[in-house]
């Protein structure tokens, strides 16, 4: 059965069965602080477990992308040594709101595996919890008997609470679950031992398929449990493990969800991918083997990422999509001999293949193969580095044991590999010393852990049942009521107090859109609003103190300042994506944007860079739509097909639901959930301060409006008057400055001559001063030249006699520098490096430096440091 129509007929079942069918949610989370990625099928719909909505059906179900990169089994560096775990994988999954329990839920999983996919009941194993005293919860008897009247007794295993009760974190929703295992194995080993023994011990042929929880707890932040108002059924079956049972094999990675990747990895390096059903392979094999699992699951994670929105970065989600994609490049780099960009090419394979499905995959294909060969292109450079400067760490080890403690070092500044550093070091005949580089690593873990540390306590209901209304639409000020609240304390932001409302005028982040700041004001105190989020459908109010009376009425008053900065640069970015549209094409879209009080960042797809008169076209276009007091139209709540049939733009990786909010400014017709100007004109004026790259295909546009205009010109006239009176008040400015341009190079010509002569004049002077040291050409000195000039006369002296040692210092704005020069010769004679030697001599001036072994140059801030260093040269060649 083909992978597309194993997902159809799931569908189809529970469709059958009175669920409804909802699309995946993105992969990337926007707007969930508790999150980065959407890590499981249930992640979109916490929050009618946690009772903050109401979902559109009490039945539903869906197929949806997760990505886990940490936790059990799912450590990213695991991934790839075996044939069943993942980082991006299809969740599966049906859904009961308080409607149906275990009796529905298990019978129509075992129906839907044995009567539709026709598993063979002989080859399943099922688990329910055999209860915790530590929780006083039960072993779970009403699982037990629905199963007893599905499959024999033998085949019931009893879970603990490490396998058999779900919790979705340390707090909230959690249950009992009963989870289907699949033994895969060939029947002369199922003879020899049974699949009962087998379950949950990780053998890859005895796996879990699919996972039935009950929700009927809460668990609160002291550990104990609290029952729910409702009962829940929460199920995930990973669609690749199904399409493993359901094809005849015995790995993943041999199923049509994979092959036609690893195909493609095939013709493109020309190497052979072993099924799990070849034994005995080579340890050469097994290294390809691993290296085309990492890319073809690698490739999946990251391009549904991007697509869902989230390019590679630095910071935050952006930068577990790099590590993910840098994984690859390296086993591609290191085992499969690609130095050239090649990952990028298997783009078009996955939205061929999964595009029907996941339309968003094909409609990005061309940004998502862009970004991706960039990123390439980019590490592989920062690879070429790395071995140099590997190459400076074996030349300062003495012994062939290379520090593990310098290794992870390059790990964690240049993102150069463990596994290449011991390959490299294999090579020369020298070891990696493993259990300082894993110390290390450990380490960073432990100061990450901490830094992000947060405990949460309860809520503290004061209003039960209460349901949040935001009216910050229409008002910025409102009588409220507080209707909970609890405390977060962490280590980056302290003890804060979360608030909610009964109902509130404050925006919540989301949309690119920060927060509203403000005040809670009651007879006798004013408390400060110094955020606003959103979470699980909550509108989150956060201070630093709570009210001596919190059963009191307040006053709640959104800075309205900061709110009508904020609405003028968010209508600002709605016009300024029009304009770019009108004028670059329709294939601009938003890929990003951040609108706060201060300016507004909008990233946007587009293959170069935009010029300065496309630049001041859009500003033109913007400011006419200002010019032109274009009124707001607003449709608060209306169905999204017929928002998207009047024109309205919908984004890539933003979930919406089936009424939404529609923002009309003439021509500009946007989905959007943030907070606007009434009319164009509240804007004033808008202009653009920078344009730049963000990503292959990808810009970025910076800009302001309103008063921070104001601001930007009375700058500019300032800087313009302190000009005028530095030249002396010229009539014509621009003649005055161009003739100064004129005399500063005529006289930058007759410098650079004088400099030449200079360094000509010295390299004579210092060619007497070569000693000769063990038959080599020794020079040590500081002279008086430019950093630039030094490394001149270094490389000048060194060319000009044959086994050269040529070691400069000079001084440039108080700083020191240094240069050495080593002939070719010597390197290869003596084994000589002049990285080694900046490196060593560095330490003198508080610096650093490197190069290659023939030449290398650094500075230090110490410049008294100079003679230390130029006295201890000579020791290089003793």
């Amino acid at each position: 059965m083909k992978s597309q129509d194993v997902r159809k007929q799931f569908l189809d079942f529970f469709q059958s069965n009175g669920h409804l069918i909802v699309p995946s949610a993105p992969i990337v989370l926007k707007d969930d602080p508790t999150l980065m990625f959407n890590n499981s099928g249930m992640a979109q719909f916490k929050e009618y477990f946690l009772g903050n909505g109401t979902p559109k059906s009490k039945r539903i179900a869906d197929t949806q992308k997760c990505l886990r990169v940490s936790g059990k089994h799912n450590d990213l560096e695991d991934v790839g040594f075996d044939t069943y775990h993942h980082t991006m994988f299809e969740m599966l999954g049906n859904w009961s709101f308080g409607d149906y329990f275990k009796k529905e839920a298990i019978n129509w999983a075992w129906q839907l595996l044995t009567e539709v996919y026709k598993i063979p009941k002989e080859n399943l194993y099922v688990s329910v919890f055999e209860g915790s005293k530590e929780d006083n919860v039960p072993f779970d008897q009403e699982a037990w008997d629905i199963w007893k009247t599905l499959i024999d007794e033998d085949r019931i295993i009893l879970g603990n609470k490490k396998d058999n009760f779900w919790e979705m974190g340390d707090q909230g929703p959690c249950g009992p679950c009963s989870e289907i295992h699949v033994d895969l194995r060939p029947e002369s080993e199922k003879a020899l031992v049974s699949g009962k023994s087998l379950v949950n011990n990780d053998h890859p042929q005895v796996v879990e398929i699919w996972n039935n929880v009950f929700m009927e707890f809460n668990r609160k932040a002291d550990g104990s449990l609290e029952k729910l108002p409702a009962q829940h059924v929460d199920t995930g079956m990973g669609f690749e493990r199904l399409c493993m049972a359901l094809q005849g094999k015995t790995s993943n990675y041999d199923t049509d969800v994979f092959t036609p990747l690893i195909e493609k990895v095939e013709q493109i390096t020309g190497l052979k991918y072993t099924s799990d059903e070849v034994k005995n392979i080579s340890e050469e094999q097994n290294k390809t083997n691993i290296a085309i699992r990492v890319v073809v699951d690698h490739v999946r994670a990251v391009a549904f990422a991007i697509a869902d929105g989230q390019l590679p970065s630095n910071t935050g989600a952006g930068y577990v999509i790099r590590r993910i994609l840098r994984r690859a490049i390296r086993y591609g780099f290191t085992f499969l001999g690609t130095k050239e960009p090649f990952i990028n090419k298997l783009v078009e394979v996955l939205a061929n293949q999964m595009g029907e499905f996941f339309p968003e995959i094909k409609s990005q294909q061309q940004l998502v193969t862009n970004v991706i060969r960039e990123e390439e292109a980019s590490f592989l450079r920062t690879l070429d580095q790395g071995l140099q400067l590997l190459d400076n760490v074996i030349a300062q080890t003495s012994g062939s044991e290379v520090s593990g403690a310098k290794a992870f070092e390059l790990y964690d500044t240049f993102g150069f590999p463990k596994d290449l550093t011991a390959l490299i070091l294999k090579e020369k005949g020298m070891s990696l010393n493993e259990t300082e580089f894993d110390a290390s690593m450990q380490e960073q873990k432990n100061r990450s852990r901490a830094a992000s540390e947060v405990s949460t306590e309860d809520w503290s209901v004061l209003i039960p049942g209460n349901v949040e209304t935001f009216v910050g639409y229409d008002q910025v000020e409102n009588e409220v009521k507080i209707t909970r609240i609890r405390k977060v304390d962490s280590k980056k932001d302290g003890i804060l107090y979360q608030i909610v409302l009964d109902n509130t005028p404050f925006y919540p982040e989301g949309g690119g859109q920060v927060g509203d700041k403000g005040t809670l004001v009651s007879a006798n105190e004013t408390i400060e609003i110094i955020d606003t989020k959103k979470e699980n459908n909550l509108i989150l109010h956060f201070a630093k103190q709570l009210p001596e009376n919190i059963e009191a009425g307040f006053t709640a008053k959104v800075n309205t300042d900061l709110r009508s900065s904020t609405s003028k640069n968010h209508s600002a970015t709605h016009l300024m994506h029009l304009a770019l549209r009108n004028l670059l094409g329709t294939h601009v879209e938003q890929k990003g944007s951040l609108v706060n009080p201060n300016y507004l960042r909008f990233d946007f797809s587009h293959f170069s860079k935009v010029s300065d008169e496309e630049l001041h076209q859009v500003e033109a276009s913007v400011n006419a739509q200002i010019e032109a007091q274009l009124q707001l139209v607003e449709h608060r709540n209306i169905p999204i097909k017929e928002a998207l049939d009047k024109g309205a733009m919908a984004l890539f990786g933003e979930k919406y639901g089936d009424n939404v909010r529609m923002i009309e400014f003439g021509d500009s017709k946007e989905l959007c959930g943030g907070i606007h100007v009434k009319n164009t004109a509240e804007i004033w004026h808008f202009k653009i301060i920078s344009e730049g790259a963000v990503a292959a295909g990808i810009r970025r546009i910076e800009a302001i409006t309103g008063a921070a205009v104001k601001d930007f010109y009375q700058n500019q006239e300032n800087t313009l008057s302190e000009i005028k009176e530095t030249l002396k008040n010229p009539q014509d400015i621009l003649k005055s400055v161009a003739s100064l341009q004129d005399d500063n190079a005529k006289l930058k010509k007759q410098i650079e001559q004088l400099l030449k002569e200079k360094v000509g004049a010295l390299k004579s002077e210092l060619e007497k001063d070569f000693q000769e040291v063990n038959g080599v050409n020794f020079l040590a000195k500081q002279v008086d030249l430019s950093m630039a000039s030094t490394k001149d006369l270094a490389s000048a002296l060194g060319s000009s006699k044959a086994d050269s040692f040529v070691f400069l210092a000079s001084v440039e704005d108080g700083l020191p520098n240094i240069h050495c020069y080593i002939s070719k010769e010597l390197v290869a004679s003596k084994s000589l490096n002049a990285n080694a030697v900046i490196k060593e001599l560095g330490k003198y001036i508080e610096g650093n430096g490197g190069g290659q072994p023939f030449f290398a140059s650094g500075k230090g801030k110490n410049a008294s440091g100079i003679a230390e260093a130029l006295a201890h040269a000579i020791e290089f060649v003793k």
